[in-house]
């Protein structure tokens, strides 16, 4: 017994739910702290890892698409340009894409690891601003009539480059300048109304790609960002999840721990305990003669009571034990609930007339019979009238009814000219070893365990279970048994089904063999 008693305490050692919560949110904002002062951008660490990444990706899969702008400009410019100079920068735009697909498919490869994220950033904004500048260049046709087309160019390219790199502003402003120079160097070569409002509309619409990118890295950090709180969710989810089955193993190990300790105690507390009852009501009843001191007789009186005050809180203690793990078996059996009641009635009667209380029994005897078990009923009402026997003071009155319920079920009330309960008590007295404030004050004996074994068995006989009460107008507790359990609610059975089917005449061969 000292090794489970040692087993349980060590079990019960351990930090709480709520510090090792405490701990989890104060490591998970050192390490957000720690990772804010290691980035470059302001944000998590992991946040800049994954907005280099979605560039890298988008740069990766706009290869294509960027190759065949540039050959369709280089070869719409023939009209102004000569094949070489258009030829040459063909090749200067397409190199310059490749070489950026190139370093992003390279950074997509490596591991997240290794990766230096201030240098390929500066490796990204380098490219950039070298494709655009490359893009720019086609501001070399100089034909007069060419300026819109080279205008309508720069604008194409203003508009993919500041979408495929929103998610590095840095490498989207550095990809911009080189186009908006671009637009702005034909106001050198002429300044006439026409040039000017195309310049004015091409930096004008550059500009707006550039609020456009700074809302899509907006819309991207955000995106990421609930991201990240949705797997903090789903990992405190996982987390929590093994926490509770963690608890209910723990839970499961103590209420076995608990069974095997109430298991052995009972027999080793019952053992002696019938002893100390047989032999102090021997000495009570004075059977081998009587005592000299008349005071061993009120001894051996105190040792009897106390034993059978002890016997009942062992058994009580059982009885709850067994509801809780789900181990109490109803012996179901037809039984007449007023007559139960009466009889309950009529052994509490004497403790009531002790105190000058008074029983009003209001009883319907057409109750039909009831499918229960007669024990625990008994055990239901007879808790139910010791609780009102004890608490309602003297001179005072028990009302006890019997009756049908307005669903067709039957119930038992008893309610007494107590005191009362105060509301914020009514959880306490209904918790296993709760007293209120009254039982404590007139120090009543009684281990707490009585409405909780009445509540565990009502619940096991699919009943409803309430109390009600207020100061200074008693208590009032109503158990109700369901419908079903009457016995003119249950089908009837089946005697025919049950006998066995006769066997059929042997034939003629059977005899024969």
């Amino acid at each position: 017994m000292a090794d489970l008693t040692a087993e349980m305490v060590q079990r019960g050692r351990g930090p709480s739910s709520q510090e090792v919560a405490k701990r989890r949110g104060i490591a998970r904002d050192m390490r957000s702290a720690r990772e804010r002062l290691t980035s470059t951008s302001g944000l998590e660490r992991a946040f800049d890892h994954e907005l280099l990444r979605l560039y890298a990706r988008y740069r990766a899969g706009a290869a294509l698409p960027l190759l065949a702008l540039a050959v369709a400009l280089a070869a719409a410019s023939l009209v102004w340009l000569r094949p070489l100079v258009a030829i040459l920068w063909c090749a200067a735009a397409c190199g310059t894409v490749l070489l950026t697909v190139w370093l992003a498919r390279r950074f997509l490869r490596q591991p997240p690891e290794s990766l230096s994220l201030a240098r390929w950033r500066r490796a990204f904004i380098a490219a950039e601003f070298g494709q655009s500048l490359a893009w720019a260049m086609m501001m070399l046709v100089g034909a007069p009539d060419a300026r819109t087309f080279a205008l309508f160019g720069l604008v194409i390219v203003a508009a993919v480059t500041t979408m495929l790199a929103a998610t590095v502003p840095i490498a989207a402003i550095s990809g911009l300048m080189p186009l908006m120079l671009a637009a702005l160097s034909l106001l050198v070569f002429s300044r006439d109304t026409d040039t000017m409002l195309l310049v004015v509309m091409t930096v004008g619409s550059q500009l707006f790609f550039a609020g456009l990118a700074r809302r899509l890295y907006d819309s991207a950090v955000k995106t990421l960002q609930s991201r990240t709180e949705k797997d903090a969710i789903f990992a405190e989810l996982e987390q929590a999840k093994a926490n509770s089955d963690e608890a209910r193993r723990r839970a499961e190990e103590a209420n076995l721990a608990k069974s095997r300790f109430l298991a052995t105690m009972s027999h080793e507390l019952r053992t002696p305990l019938n002893a100390i009852l047989g032999f102090s009501e021997v000495m009570k009843n004075e059977v081998f003669g009587a005592h000299t001191a008349p005071a061993y007789k009120e001894y051996a009186n105190d040792i009897h009571d106390s034993g059978m005050h002890l016997l009942t809180l062992i058994n009580e203690i059982l009885d709850l034990s067994r509801i809780e793990a789900g181990r109490y078996d109803l012996t179901e059996e037809a039984m007449q609930l007023a007559h139960t009641v009466e009889e309950c009635r009529h052994m509490m009667a004497l403790r009531a007339r002790s105190k000058g209380q008074t029983f009003s029994s209001f009883v319907d005897e057409t109750l039909p019979r009831l499918w229960a078990d007669e024990r625990a009923v008994r055990q239901i009402v007879l808790n139910l009238l010791s609780n009102a026997v004890k608490f309602t003071p003297p001179g005072g009155e028990i009302v006890l009814k019997v009756g049908w319920t307005a669903s067709g079920g039957q119930y038992v009330s008893v309610k007494d000219s107590g005191p009362g309960i105060p509301e914020d008590e009514l959880g306490t007295v209904l918790s296993s070893f709760g007293r209120g404030s009254l039982a404590i004050k007139t120090a009543e004996q009684g281990s707490g365990l009585g409405l909780p074994i009445v509540k565990g068995l009502v619940d096991l006989h699919g009943g409803h279970f309430q109390l009600k009460s207020k100061p200074r107008e008693g208590t009032e507790v109503i158990v109700t048994f369901p419908a079903s359990r009457g016995m003119d609610a249950l089908p009837a059975v089946d005697l025919a089904a049950r006998e066995p089917t006769p066997a059929p005449p042997p034939t003629r061969r059977a005899r024969a063999a």
